[in-house]
């Protein structure tokens, strides 16, 4: 019996960007509609989720948008187009929810990693957003620093109590 999921999951892409530019709130799973030559790159990881974002359209339905999937080598005829749209399954619960949640002004869905699940099939992790501002952004790396510069100043500490002469 697995007990953790997360590190049973083969990662193939992540978007790295998307905690230093929006304040992430709530984290979602979804599927999604790919194309057999797609799956193929993804299980090569050659997918990016830079500049890729999520939208709901006017039918309730939404979609990756972005993303590039490069194309597989070895398919002939079967190829894909590696920046189209892909849908994303998700209940129609989640989907009002969601639409609700981003009429808020400034709100969006961003997605953050692309990834295998224990079944061997494609997830999307996504996180309902709010973008920051630059002075969110500087005070951000300014506690980043701040941490660094005490476990430095910690493990300094420490090599000196340790090594006496």
């Amino acid at each position: 019996m697995k007990n953790n999921k997360k590190s049973d999951s083969k990662t193939i892409a992540t978007n790295r960007r998307a905690k230093f530019d929006y304040f992430l709130e709530d984290e979602i799973e979804a599927g999604l509609v790919l194309v057999g030559s797609e799956v193929k790159s993804l299980r090569d990881s050659r997918a990016s989720l830079a500049q890729s974002f999520i939208s709901i359209d006017k039918r309730g339905e939404a979609w990756l948008e972005g993303a590039s999937i490069s194309g597989y080598s070895f398919s002939n005829s079967f190829k894909h187009d590696s920046g189209r749209k892909r849908k994303l399954l998700l209940h129609k619960k989640q989907l009002e929810r969601l639409s609700q949640k981003l009429s808020v002004k400034g709100y969006t869905l961003v997605p953050l990693r692309l990834y295998f699940n224990d079944e061997g099939i494609v997830k999307l992790a996504f996180a309902l957003g709010k973008g920051k501002k630059e002075y969110d952004k500087r005070r951000v790396m300014r506690e980043e620093e701040d941490k660094k510069e005490a476990q430095r100043a910690l493990r300094l500490k420490n090599l000196k109590r340790t090594v006496r002469p």
